[in-house]
């Protein structure tokens, strides 16, 4: 596909001149361009973009012959016809200067190493050129159109005649017919009758020749648009039959594409219709229309004017058109729009003010289309009698490729999407090893590009690859490239190593293998070539396998190569490492020869050929077959139409393991299937992914304006026999908003590039950067499994859109799948006007409800969808109180938040306030602070709105105001809720419906108060349960008034009955220690009253807690006042007091002494400490 790149160039004519050029056409290599104005001719050269050569009219001659009106090249360069307003074709030789003479020749630096070639002069230098006049031709009437054929030249004249001129016009006449003497009708069936054309005073405005039609697509000066074909080789009356185009009387210009048998004709409406020939009857078909439309372009759709121009570009993949009124606009060829310079950026300055569209008075694509040549038209504003330096843009261009990742290339470089940045840099930074003007950029072979999701996604920078000039000075510009996971190989236009070859059928890559079909000048052979990428691009390394034919498609699917020839044959060959060599060495074998005469008009026609292990037999099963890694099928797009050939299985079937190994007899291939119409590209893969079966077999098709098509497989569940009624694959359309440049089939992506601008102010307002912005191309992704999974819904294949869904649940944007199918359905139910029998929102509804994410889904869809469909969405998908229920249930607060903001608009003030209230209950106990502080602006929020009344929630059945609670007070609550916490839940429900609402003078003080009753009874409760920490933190995050609080409830809640389990909490709660004495200091009394020392190593023990906690505690307070003592001064002196102490019987305390933890457990809140026989002294200290 083709993308606009930076600004387009100005090119001056170094010759000053009072006329003004009108008209620009390319020759057939496009290498040289004519530019032709009232009486002057020049010819330019494609790179450099110079003028060559320029031929002026003399005043007489101009007075005898008329102005330059047309002008048309012969297809071998070496001539030029141009004709006259007084009816004269004037014939021009193009006579080449001396092999030693050039106009322009490049200019090295001193000490430069340049490697001169024998067509140095021919292929670095522009050439020298002179036109000299032939005897000219009258034809005695006004020409309105000329045609080139190979040698002879067809000119149409307002008489109403066609003129056959040979382009040697002394040695052979010209022969004439009259077009009232040709037969139209609708179709070429002499059989059916129907209404002829009367051609009655009408002539031929426009016309061009299609080769692969043998016609000419014409339009009439009456707007009427018409297809003449000749019945023989030779232009005569009798040999010509015509058909023409029904309803249509308003055509203007025509062009032509000879790949896809198209013909374009503009309209005086602005629009441009496509047609086709109709294979079995012949007549005109339209196939689509390119327009702008009203949804895109609102203001320009339908003020453009008459269609002015249409061109082709040169792989008649893409179409430009220009109108009247200006502008140009892209689109592909089956109508996929692209470009367009009518809005956006191109039609405003950077002010926003309204910019002149570019009119356009001639344009032509330059050599691979890489160039648009633009010659621009005045309005007279300036005098046609000044002398000035004519100008013609060139606007730039990026292709891309058809790859299993998105490459564009430009003329001289290479936009590269694979690998992470800092692999990209080693690419692009990387000099060529040893062969300095390799045009192979390869890295390491141990740091392979990444293939990863993330690498292709996760930057938006292009890694470029600039081709070295040395290539490029000999063989400009680039013609197609390949990509492989480690290597990029680049395909130069003629590119000749050594002037000895030439690249005919493309490349590509197998394993560590350039494969490339070309063209062996020295022994005038066609080959298939195959060269090791650790080595130079040399015939030493290569294996040459000798070709019968001229190839023109090249192709791999894993060991085997398929050719499709000039002689509409196909080959296949297989390809095997060879091990009996030091060097990489291949070994190729020809397989199968399968010949497509019969059903291929012309080679030409055939746009792509794969070979793929689709298929559409009955034995498809979610067990991988056998015959499924192997080629099965050859997909061939000839003219935009797929066809499928499959083996043909029908006869007696032979067991591999019964086959010599080297007798494998391949089975033959069925007559052709047409799969789809309108075909611009095709993606299949050679890999497999069990767990993603649908994606991986299935087959995708770019349709341009009919979107994309997935051919999907369908297979049965649980591998059960399938019904004989489910076909096995199913063909299903979507429609896209990018185009498709490579299919991800394991990430269910799409991914593309698209044209992005920004605009600059120039210095003046004729300046390029004030007339147009600059182009860049961005790359862009698209989701595509939403589309599948709603086209399988609607053709009630849900178990086959479940089993899909399910095999991509694991993709990060999962979820956003499932959220735009239920929004585009939403969208396109709501809003029809017309009632709709069978609605699919509410099988997508069902649908969704089989994944986890069915509560997140739908209130994300609604809170992106206007509240005017809401009703709708609820009423399919069911009551948004039994949905924020089952999130409150389930603890998932952040959505239940979500629908409390439906509930909002749809419910009255008092319902949204018992269900914030129980919302806000939840989230305090779970500590969901963020969500308490938006509770709290919420409950306060509600008071104004008391007295609206918004339309109830759509339900199915009649509830009462509490009957959702209901529900969900009888639902159990599997997760770690206990029931005081849901008797707290219907308490706080029930406190919270007795609240009056008052008038709205008094709602802010009454909102405020309602909330603060909520967060004492919240405080309350942490203060029972003695979780001081949770207290402290709901304090410090809501802002609670702590310290007022607890003086108000030190009589109540505050007060401690049960010092014991309090202290036990305090320490749970903040994984505190208990307090311990040193074990090498303690003396354990016995049984007897006799004290006997206890060692440390028996009381570091792990010992129960309880026992600790659970002995007499003496709460009276401390009679001693022990000093400080230090460790060792306490070791005699405690055994003393404990004796003493139990002696006299009496309860003494004895001060406790923290140390340090010396083992991991007793960081736990559970941890047993060491139970010592001395009672806690300062409990309450």
């Amino acid at each position: 596909m083709y993308f606009l790149s930076g600004w387009p160039r100005r090119l001056l004519c170094p010759l000053r001149s009072s006329e003004r050029p009108f008209l620009i056409e390319p020759s057939a290599q496009r290498f040289y361009l004519a530019v032709l104005s009232e009486t002057q001719i020049s010819i330019w050269f494609s790179r450099p973009s110079v003028l060559i050569v320029s031929y002026i009219e003399s005043g007489k001659a101009a007075a005898q012959f008329g102005f330059y009106q047309l002008v048309e090249w012969k297809p071998d360069d070496s001539m030029i016809a141009v004709t006259a307003a007084n009816g004269y074709v004037l014939l021009f030789d193009i006579i080449g200067g001396s092999d030693e003479k050039c106009l322009y020749e490049p200019v090295y630096p001193k000490g430069a190493r340049v490697k001169v070639t024998p067509a140095y002069k021919e292929e670095q230098c522009a050439p020298a050129l002179t036109l000299e006049m032939k005897k000219p031709i009258d034809l005695e009437a006004p020409i309105s159109c000329l045609q080139t054929l190979q040698e002879d030249l067809l000119v149409a004249t307002a008489d109403g005649y066609l003129h056959m001129l040979h382009w040697d016009s002394v040695s052979n006449g010209r022969r004439a017919v009259n077009l009232c003497t040709i037969p139209f009708s609708l179709d070429l069936q002499s059989s059916r009758g129907g209404p002829c054309l009367d051609l009655n005073g009408v002539h031929i405005r426009e016309m061009e020749y299609c080769a692969t039609l043998d016609g000419f697509a014409v339009v009439f000066n009456d707007g009427r648009l018409g297809f003449i074909t000749p019945t023989a080789n030779r232009l005569a009356t009798d040999q010509l039959q015509g058909v023409w185009a029904a309803d249509v009387s308003d055509g203007t210009c025509v062009a032509v594409n000879n790949k896809y048998r198209l013909m374009a004709f503009g309209c005086a409406s602005g629009s441009v219709l496509v047609y086709m020939i109709d294979s079995s009857t012949g007549s005109m078909q339209l196939s689509h229309k390119l327009e702008l439309t009203p949804k895109h372009y609102p203001d320009i759709w339908n003020k453009t004017g008459a269609v002015k121009m249409v061109r082709w570009s040169p792989d008649c993949s893409v179409v430009m058109v220009t109108w009247d009124c200006g502008g140009l606009s892209l689109w592909s060829v089956f109508g996929a729009h692209l470009i367009c310079t009518l809005g956006e950026d191109f039609s405003c300055h950077s002010d926003g003010t309204k910019k002149e569209p570019l009119k356009i008075s001639s344009m032509s694509w330059g050599v691979e289309g890489y160039h648009l040549w633009v010659i621009c038209s005045t309005d007279g504003a300036e005098g046609d009698e000044k002398l000035q330096q004519t100008g013609i843009l060139q606007f730039q261009f990026i292709k891309s490729s058809n790859q299993e990742q998105v490459l564009l290339h430009g003329e001289d470089r290479l936009y590269l999407t694979c690998g992470d940045p800092t692999q990209a840099h080693s690419v692009s930074d990387k000099s060529p090893s040893r062969d300095s003007g390799s045009p192979v950029h390869r890295p390491s072979a141990s740091t392979p590009l990444s293939q990863g999701l993330s690498t292709l996604l996760g930057h938006k920078h292009w890694q470029v690859v600039q081709i070295h000039s040395t290539y490029l000075e000999t063989n400009w510009p680039i013609r197609c490239s390949s990509l492989c996971r480690s290597a990029v190989l680049v395909m130069l236009l003629y590119n000749k190593y050594e002037q000895n070859m030439t690249v005919t059928g493309g490349l590509t890559w197998w394993d560590d293998f350039v494969v490339v079909a070309c063209y062996n000048f020295i022994d005038r052979q066609e080959e298939l070539r195959l060269y090791v990428r650790t080595s130079n691009l040399d015939n030493v390394f290569a294996s040459v396998t000798k070709l019968q034919a001229d190839t023109l498609l090249l192709n791999v699917f894993r060991n085997v190569v398929i050719l499709f020839r000039a002689d509409c044959s196909i080959c296949l060959y297989s390809i095997e490492r060879r091990h009996d060599s030091p060097n990489p060495s291949v070994s190729v074998e020809l397989l199968q020869e399968v010949s497509m005469s019969r059903y291929i008009p012309h080679p030409g026609l055939v746009v792509s050929v794969t070979l793929t292990s689709v298929r559409t037999e009955t034995g498809i099963t979610l067990k991988a077959p056998q015959q499924a890694c192997s080629a099965e099928s050859i997909l061939l797009n000839l003219a935009g139409q797929l066809i499928m050939l499959q083996r043909d299985r029908s006869g007696p079937q032979v067991r591999e393991k019964d086959t010599p190994a080297n007798q494998t007899k391949l089975l033959p291939f069925c007559p052709p299937v047409v799969l789809a119409q309108c075909v611009e590209n095709v993606w299949t893969t050679c890999r497999s992914n069990r767990k993603k079966r649908h994606l991986m077999e299935a087959l995708w098709l770019s349709c341009g304006e009919a979107g994309m098509k997935v051919w999907l497989p369908l297979f049965p569940r649980d591998h059960r026999k399938p019904h004989s009624f489910l076909s096995r694959r199913i063909m299903l359309p979507f429609h896209i908003n990018i185009y498709p440049l490579t299919v991800l089939f394991e990430d269910a992506l799409i991914l593309g590039a698209s044209n992005e601008t920004a605009v600059f102010d120039g210095t003046g307002s004729s300046s390029l950067e004030a007339l147009f912005p600059f182009c860049t191309v961005e790359r862009t992704s698209q989701i595509y499994l939403h589309h599948i999974l709603r086209q399988l819904l609607v053709r009630n294949l849900g178990e086959q859109a479940l089993m899909l869904a399910q095999s991509c649940a694991t993709l990060p944007y999962f979820p956003h799948v499932l959220e735009l199918m239920v929004h585009v359905v939403l969208e396109e139910e709501a809003t029809s006007r017309e009632p709709i029998p069978d609605p699919l929102l509410p099988t997508v509804a069902k649908f969704v409800t089989e994944f986890p994410l069915f509560l997140q889904t739908i209130v994300h869809c609604a809170r992106k969808t206007e509240y005017a469909l809401w009703n709708y969405l609820f009423a399919a998908v069911g009551n948004p109180k039994d949905l924020f229920e089952e999130c409150l249930m389930a603890q998932d607060l952040d959505t239940a938040a979500s629908y409390l903001i439906i509930l909002q608009n749809m419910e009255v003030p008092a319902v949204s306030r018992q269900h914030a209230t129980l919302l806000f209950n939840t989230a305090l106990e779970q500590g969901k602070w963020d969500l308490c502080r938006h509770m709290i602006r919420f409950l306060k929020a509600i008071g104004s709105g008391e007295s609206e009344t918004p339309p109830s929630t759509p339900t199915t059945q009649e509830q009462s105001s509490t009957g959702g609670f209901e529900f969900f007070r009888n639902r159990s609550i599997s997760l770690s809720q206990s029931a005081d916490s849901i008797a707290g839940g219907k308490f706080n429900l029930q406190k919270a419906l007795s609240v009056p609402s008052g008038p709205s003078s008094k709602g802010d003080s009454a909102e405020n108060l309602y909330i603060d009753m909520m967060l004492w009874r919240h405080a309350r409760h942490l203060l029972e349960q003695v979780r001081l920490r949770d207290l402290g933190c709901f304090s410090a995050q809501l802002g609670f008034e702590l310290i007022g609080w607890l003086c108000r409830e030190r009589t109540r809640v505050a007060r401690i009955d049960d010092f014991v389990a309090a202290l036990k909490c305090l320490h749970k709660d903040f994984l505190w220690p208990f307090p311990v004495i040193p074990a090498c200091s303690i003396s354990s009394p016995l049984k007897n009253g006799r004290c006997r020392p206890v060692l440390s190593s028996r009381l570091l023990k792990s010992q129960s807690a309880d026992s600790l906690l659970n002995s007499d505690m003496d709460t009276t307070p401390p009679q001693v006042t022990t000093a400080n003592h230090s460790w060792l001064d306490s070791l005699g002196e405690v055994s003393k007091e404990l004796d003493s102490a139990s002696s006299h019987g009496g309860p003494q305390t004895h001060e406790a002494f923290l140390s340090p933890l010396i083992n991991k457990e007793f960081l736990h809140p559970q941890s047993q400490p060491i139970r010592a026989g001395a009672h806690l002294h300062g409990a309450g200290q």
